[in-house]
């Protein structure tokens, strides 16, 4: 029997199936050890066949099995083949997504302790009978595992004599056993039977999901109780005898989804994402592939938890930009979500109460079931959101971050004992350093950005490659001591609300604040017990955090977002201020939102500020329509980078003739198709080029014949790499 292996090689060399001679136990899905060249390397049988190619004399066998099983299954094969097709990308790739990283290679296997407990024909016997009376260290381990049970053995020799363990093991006094220990994340939140009942608004959305035969789009208000219907969805989901997998966009969230769960479910939930540790991650892994969970919760990476018999997904925050994966390999979390959902007949749930302009325009024209929550679920009014124009503040005077109505609500918030949120969307100190004499601008040297101070560790540093710099005192330039600081970061907005609030206790949520484990938990566990009067954050804090006692937020730039050269930055800009105003005001206090803007009459603040998602999404999906964007169109991109510029303008040149030559046998499909140099020029030291264009949505041959082209040009130029994306959430 001839084995069909992928080899764990991420190359485009090598993205195809080698043939080997089959052993005992391999079979579709098995992951094996193979030889390939001077090496033994890892690989994946998707295949078995009678007979190969190649001469029987180059014909190798596979080494070994790696696992008891088969760790890939018929879905996720079935799965590989629809990703590489649908997003042109390797097997291999597609492959790693499936298994946590460090299980390759074994570098990371359960972990396994040994247990000690005395041995049957010992436990009523005189001590005295085998155990000298001088032995006083074996006396004392003996009596402590006999009224024990049994203990670790790694326990008993850190608190008795070691030497008089191993001595009762040897003699066969103690028996041991080798027992498999779970690394269980947040390990003290435990079930509990709290029953909650639905309002008729919930229920109805319930009901809705649980019986509609399409993608149900949950279209609620901030603070509607839409994690209350997905939990009876999923509660019933496990009561029909089938799995479940929740959707969460921010690794922050996952904590507080995983204690609700937790409460609700007990055990039968695992978690997935990758703050977790290695062992974590495996484990929770392990406890899903064995069927020991039923429930995965995560972030993007969770779609890939291998449950089987999947009976709904849940996409949480639906509008999310986090959803979309816009690095190597590139794909598009609901796409896989569906995929799933046919191969295993589930339902999926979208929820959300800024809905992306596609998902609601398919709602609207009936792709999508629509269940709505329009109330929140203590019938509260939302937040009032209040409009400040910060170039009226200059004319006053004020040329500050903070305008005097804030400062005011702030100093009324503290003083009545309420807490505020801070937003900014921008982390570090300030976001450039210039030169005012000669104009230079500090950039990393590697890529075409500037860099950002942080004044937390004095340095300079590259938000895309992170290197870092000293901190500029004289311009290199010109030697000016006179050296600008860009646009503030969440870093001077703590130094200066500190300032004028000396008393006030804030704390910092950031990419910079989070790095260590379990940070997001630390972080958020102290505000919501009430240890720091003000939470300053990037779009971390603006996703589905439920703090009762926040009853003021202020958006210190809310133009952030808004002018990028970007056909979402207008809907981004909307969802990030209607997601972050919906964590004030949430419980029985009032909530207010201090919205700080430039361009006050643009038409996104006006919709925002009434909470009419309704009124933005006809006028921004008539101004998509007439410009030809999605959900109109597919923005395809070829992405081509090379440390060598000159061999990047050459495939990039290969490339735009290849699809000029498409879009002529196709003219009707293209709307737009150009090439140029990417907006952010130079990344980690690769020159970067692309060719855009726009197609009618959903042609697969059209789809392929580009595919086609970024082969061509991958295979011309092996030094550099072409990737291609659809509908990419960063085209810079």
């Amino acid at each position: 029997m001839i084995a069909r292996v992928i080899v764990d090689i991420s190359s485009s060399q090598v993205d195809r199936v080698f043939d080997y001679l089959a052993i005992d136990g391999a079979v579709r899905g098995s992951r094996v050890l193979v030889p390939f060249g001077a090496r033994n390397i890892e690989g994946y049988v998707i295949d078995l066949a009678e007979s190969t190619d190649v001469p029987p004399d180059k014909l190798k066998s596979i080494y070994s099995l790696l696992d008891d099983r088969p760790i890939v299954s018929e879905e996720f094969l079935a799965l590989c083949d629809y990703m590489t097709a649908r997003f042109h990308l390797r097997k291999i790739d597609v492959f790693r997504l499936f298994l946590p990283a460090k299980m390759r290679g074994d570098r990371i296997k359960a972990l396994e302790k040994s247990i000690v407990f005395v041995n049957p024909e010992y436990a009523d016997a005189d001590p005295a009978l085998f155990i000298k009376k001088s032995a006083h260290a074996q006396a004392e381990v003996f009596e402590y595992v006999r009224e024990s049970g049994s203990v670790e053995q790694s326990y008993l020799n850190a608190e008795f004599s070691a030497a008089a363990v191993r001595n009762l093991i040897s003699r066969g006094i103690f028996a041991t056993r080798t027992e498999t220990v779970l690394r269980t994340p947040y390990k003290g939140i435990v079930k509990k039977d709290n029953e909650i009942t639905l309002t008729d608004e919930q229920r109805a959305a319930a009901d809705c999901i649980m019986t509609s035969e399409r993608p149900t789009l949950l279209f609620g208000v901030t603070g509607s109780g839409k994690t209350e219907v997905y939990l009876d969805c999923i509660e019933k989901t496990l009561q029909a005898g089938k799995t479940a997998i929740m959707l969460v966009p921010e690794i922050s969230l996952t904590p507080q989804v995983m204690r609700i769960f937790r409460s609700r479910f007990g055990d039968d939930v695992a978690l997935l994402h990758s703050g977790l540790s290695d062992g974590e991650r495996f484990d929770e892994w392990r406890r899903l592939l064995l069927g020991s969970a039923k429930v995965a919760v995560g972030a993007r990476s969770a779609i890939f938890a291998p449950l089987e018999n999947i009976g709904l997904i849940v996409i949480d925050e639906e509008h999310d930009s986090s959803y979309i994966s816009d690095s190597n390999p590139r794909y598009i979390t609901r796409e896989v979500a569906f995929f799933r959902a046919r191969h295993n007949g589930a339902r999926v749930v979208m929820g959300s109460a800024t809905p992306s302009m596609e998902s609601y325009h398919a709602a609207q024209n009936g792709s999508y079931t629509l269940a709505r929550l329009p109330n929140r679920i203590n019938k509260r009014d939302m937040p009032d959101i209040e409009l400040v124009n910060m170039c009226r503040e200059a004319t006053y005077g004020n040329s500050g971050m903070f305008s005097a109505k804030l400062v005011a609500a702030l100093d009324e918030c503290l003083k009545a004992g309420n807490q505020a949120i801070l937003f900014l969307n921008r982390r570090g100190y300030s976001s450039f350093v210039m030169c005012r004499k000669c104009g230079y601008v500090a950039k990393c040297e590697d890529c075409d950005v500037s860099l950002v101070y942080h004044k937390e560790d004095d340095v300079l540093k590259c938000h895309y490659c992170n290197r870092r710099y000293a901190k500029l005192d004289l311009c290199p330039s010109c030697k000016s001591p006179h050296i600008k600081q860009g646009f503030m970061g969440t870093e001077r907005i703590v130094e200066q609300v500190n300032a004028i609030f000396p008393s006030a206790r804030i704390i910092r949520m950031d990419n910079d604040t989070t790095r260590t484990k379990d940070a997001h938990l630390r972080i958020l566990g102290d505000f919501a017990s009430g240890n720091a009067d003000i939470l300053v954050g990037t779009q971390m804090v603006a996703k589905g955090h439920d703090f009762p006692n926040v009853t003021l937020v202020g958006i210190i730039d809310a133009d952030m977002s808004l002018h990028f050269s970007d056909y979402r930055a207008v809907e981004r800009t909307f969802q990030l201020i209607t997601q972050v105003a919906g964590r004030a005001g949430r419980e029985r206090k009032a909530g207010r939102v201090i919205l700080q803007t430039y361009s006050p009459n643009h038409y996104v603040y006006r919709y925002a500020a009434a909470y009419d998602y309704e009124g933005f999404y006809t006028k921004e999906i008539n101004l998509l329509q007439a410009t030809d964007f999605p959900p109109f169109t597919d923005v395809l991109r070829l992405l081509i980078s090379c440390e060598n510029e000159s061999v990047a303008l050459d495939a990039t040149k290969l490339a735009i003739d290849g699809v000029r030559a498409v879009a002529a046998v196709f003219p009707d499909e293209f709307v737009y198709l150009n090439a140029m140099r990417a907006p952010k020029k130079r990344i980690q030291s690769k020159h970067r080029m692309q060719v855009l264009m726009r197609i009618r949505p959903n042609n697969a041959v059209v789809r392929a014949e580009i595919y086609r082209v970024a082969d061509e040009v991958a295979a011309a130029f092996p030094q550099a790499t072409c990737f291609t994306e659809i509908n990419p959430n960063d085209l810079s």
